[in-house]
C-alpha cells in the first residue's frame, strides 16, 4: 500500500488537500438545509477514498454528517509514504487550523493521534481500530469477529466441497480477530469442516495491504486445493481473491469486508461473484462521532460498534445469500442475547 515519497512531499500535498478540500455543504443544498460552525477533519490511511472498503465506509460516515448536520468538512490523505511524524503533522495542521472533531482513520495513526491530542487538550480526537490514552480521545473499535462469524456462517452453508478460505492482510491481532470469528462461525455449522488461511505480509509490513498479486495466488490455490468459498479482510489485496474466484467459475464465492463490496463500482466486475461482505460499519461510528460534538457530547474513551449498535452485520444486496440469512440472523440473535461468545483469536 505504501509507496516511496519523502515527508516534505507528503506535507505539501497535504497543504493542498487542506486547501481544497474545505466544503460548508453541497453547492446543490438548499436554502433550508442544517448548518452547523462545526468544522470536522477527517485523515485518511494511505490514499483515501477510492479504496471500496475501510476509507469509504468512513467517507459515508463523513458525507451523511455533512448532509444532515450542515458541519464543515476538510479531508487530508496520509499518502502511501506516510510515517508517523509526517501522519502527526497532518493531525497537528488540521487541529490548528480549527477543525473539531479531527477523526483519524485507521491504527496507523495511533502513536501520531497520542503526541497531538496531547497538545491540543480542548480538541476532539477520534481513530477508528485504535486505542488512544488521551481523555479527548474517542476510541472507535468494531467487533469483526461478530460480524466475522455471520459470514463464516453464511460461508460454511453456501459451501458444496465442505472447504472454504480466509485471506488476512498483515498478521496483527485485528485482523486475526476477523478469521477468528469466521472460523468459529464456519464450524458452528459443519464442525468437519476444512478452512484454509493465508496472511498477505507479517506484522509490521505494509505492502500487505495491496499486493493484489499475492492475494490472488493465495486464493487460487485455495480454490485448486477445493476451497469453493473464501472470505478476504485484506484491504487492497482482496481485489486478487475476487479475481481469483472469478476465473474459478461459477460455484465458487467471494465474500468481502467493511464496506458491501457487491455495490461498489470499481468492483462491478466480480458482483456476480461477491456473496456478501462483512459490514464493519465504520459509517456508523464516524457520524456518530461527529454528531457527539455537535450535540456538546463528544464521545470519548472506547467505543465499542458491535452487533448490538448496529456496528457489524452482513451484506444482502445479493440475493443469492437469501438462502442462508436465516441461520445468519439467528447466529446474530444468539450472539446479541450473550448465548455466543465470539473468539477474538
Amino acid at each position: 500500500m505504501l509507496k516511496g515519497v519523502k515527508i516534505a512531499s507528503v506535507l505539501a500535498a497535504a497543504a493542498l488537500v487542506l486547501a481544497g478540500c474545505g466544503s460548508s455543504g453541497d453547492a446543490s443544498a438548499s436554502a433550508t438545509a442544517p448548518t452547523s460552525s462545526v468544522k470536522v477533519g477527517m485523515a485518511y490511511d494511505q490514499d483515501g477514498k477510492g479504496d471500496g472498503s475501510f476509507n469509504d465506509a468512513a467517507y459515508a460516515g463523513l458525507s451523511k454528517a455533512q448532509t444532515d448536520l450542515g458541519v464543515q468538512i476538510k479531508e487530508v490523505n496520509s499518502g502511501s509514504s506516510a510515517t508517523d511524524a509526517s501522519r502527526e503533522e497532518l493531525l497537528t495542521l488540521l487541529a490548528q487550523d480549527g477543525y473539531n472533531p479531527v477523526i483519524a482513520v485507521g491504527f496507523a495513526y495511533s502513536t501520531a493521534l497520542g503526541n497531538v491530542a496531547a497538545k491540543f487538550p480542548d480538541t476532539s480526537f477520534a481513530i477508528v481500530d485504535s486505542v488512544v490514552d488521551q481523555p479527548n480521545v474517542g476510541n472507535l473499535v468494531f467487533a469483526a469477529e461478530q460480524g466475522s462469524y455471520l459470514t463464516g456462517v453464511i460461508a460454511a452453508s453456501a459451501s458444496k466441497s465442505g472447504h472454504i478460505g480466509f485471506i488476512g492482510g498483515m498478521e496483527i491481532d485485528l485482523i486475526k480477530a476477523f478469521e477468528a470469528g469466521y472460523v468459529q462461525g464456519a464450524k458452528s455449522v459443519n464442525p468437519d469442516i476444512t478452512i484454509d488461511s493465508k496472511y498477505m505480509g507479517a506484522a509490521g509490513d505494509n505492502t500487505a495491504w495491496n499486493v493484489p498479486d499475492k492475494a490472488k495466488a493465495a486464493s487460487a490455490a485455495m480454490i485448486g486445493n477445493g476451497a469453493d468459498v473464501i472470505y478476504a479482510a485484506a484491504g487492497g489485496s482482496g481485489l486478487g481473491m475476487f479475481q481469483a474466484v472469478k476465473e474459478a467459475g461459477a460455484g465458487h464465492w467471494a465474500i468481502g469486508v467493511d464496506s458491501d463490496q457487491y455495490t461498489v463500482p470499481a468492483l462491478a466486475d466480480y458482483k456476480d461473484f461477491i456473496l456478501t461482505s462483512m459490514l464493519k460499519r465504520v459509517d456508523v461510528a464516524v457520524y456518530d462521532t461527529i454528531k457527539g460534538v455537535v450535540d456538546g457530547a463528544p464521545l470519548v474513551g472506547i467505543q465499542n460498534f458491535d452487533l448490538s449498535k448496529d456496528g457489524v452485520g452482513y451484506a444482502t444486496s445479493n440475493s443469492a445469500v437469501e438462502p442462508y440469512k436465516a441461520a445468519a440472523d439467528k447466529a446474530a440473535a444468539d450472539i446479541k442475547a450473550g448465548t455466543i461468545t465470539v473468539n477474538t483469536k
